[in-house]
């Protein structure tokens, strides 16, 4: 066993699962953060049910890819099976946010994708935030946060230059290098969701805006930044 791995990987899903009230993307407990070590192999997430100004570094879960416990004296969260089947289904993921934001949760309710109506949106997000289809009733009888990863791996044209999702009825998904990263896509997705819901109706930007802006930021000829 990794001590040195398993001790970062639970102050880093810690400090990305504190950005969420920070961010306002949560009240309650409306939320979790995870992070994969692909090298060590191993996963941590937030405890179920855990408010966070109660949650501790040491209360992070750790678990395997399979979802066996590693360590960790409180149950994973109730979603844990949603992530691991992400992390199995996108190898480049390191890390998953989930929350139920106001503004991408309503599209999310509404089982609309939200639309690239700007250069914001085109900064992060390579088209439009898909939607799932809603879950079958036998879907959600059985296996139901497992399946929930899976209509998000069925339903994603392009999880690399969209790194969001939202699940039909529920809400979004958002992922990235790190838990932190997971959580800043995260926070952009609430704000350009917003932004989507005062355009509805109005055309969305056309690809050469939308290319333009993405790849100033993204690949291998981006140039915005340092």
């Amino acid at each position: 066993m990794d001590l040195k791995a398993i001790e970062k990987l639970k102050k880093n899903v810690y400090e990305a699962n504190m950005l969420l009230p920070k961010n306002g993307l949560v009240i309650f407990t409306w939320g979790n953060v995870s992070e994969m070590d692909r090298e060590a192999g191993l996963i941590g997430i937030k405890p179920s049910g855990v408010s966070y100004e109660d949650l501790r570094p040491e209360d992070i879960v750790v678990l395997d890819l399979s979802g066996r416990l590693v360590e960790g004296k409180m149950r994973a969260s109730s979603d844990t099976a949603t992530h691991l089947e992400l992390y199995r289904a996108f190898p480049f993921l390191g890390g998953i946010c989930h929350t139920h934001s106001r503004y991408a949760t309503i599209f999310a309710q509404r089982k609309e994708s939200i639309l690239p109506f700007g250069t914001t949106h085109a900064d992060y997000f390579h088209g439009a935030v898909p939607i799932t289809r809603p879950l079958t009733a036998e879907e959600i009888a059985d296996d139901y946060e497992q399946n929930t990863g899976k209509v998000i791996a069925e339903c994603h044209p392009d999880p690399e230059g969209i790194p969001a999702v939202l699940v039909a009825n529920h809400g979004p998904f958002t992922w990235g290098k790190n838990g932190k990263d997971a959580v800043h896509n995260a926070t952009v997705l609430e704000e350009v969701a917003l932004m989507a819901l005062y355009c509805q109706g109005k055309d969305p930007v056309g690809s050469d805006i939308l290319d333009k802006h993405y790849f100033r930021k993204h690949g291998a000829n981006a140039y915005y930044g340092q």
